[in-house]
């Protein structure tokens, strides 16, 4: 069907369709994204760390990246 489509639209074999809410539902989860491994960066300079501080800052690494590793990008079945 997706090379159906493909064929339809006149796309080669490296261009994909999709949803603009497709896109922005992966723009926004690269932005958390970024903002956590900017945090990460952030905390990790401070010089003291409790084993509970490091602990949450994985975990929030681990929340924001989540999302985006589970994410794949379809192609669009819609005109």
């Amino acid at each position: 069907m997706a090379r159906q489509r493909a064929t339809e639209l006149a796309l080669s074999e490296n261009e994909l369709v999709v949803t603009r809410d497709e896109l922005d539902v992966l723009k926004d989860q690269l932005y958390v994204l970024h903002c956590a491994v900017i945090d990460a960066k952030t905390d990790i300079a401070q010089e003291r760390h409790t084993k509970e501080s490091l602990l949450d800052l994985i975990q929030w690494l681990i929340d924001a990246a989540e999302p985006v590793s589970l994410a794949s990008l379809n192609p669009s079945l819609r005109p």
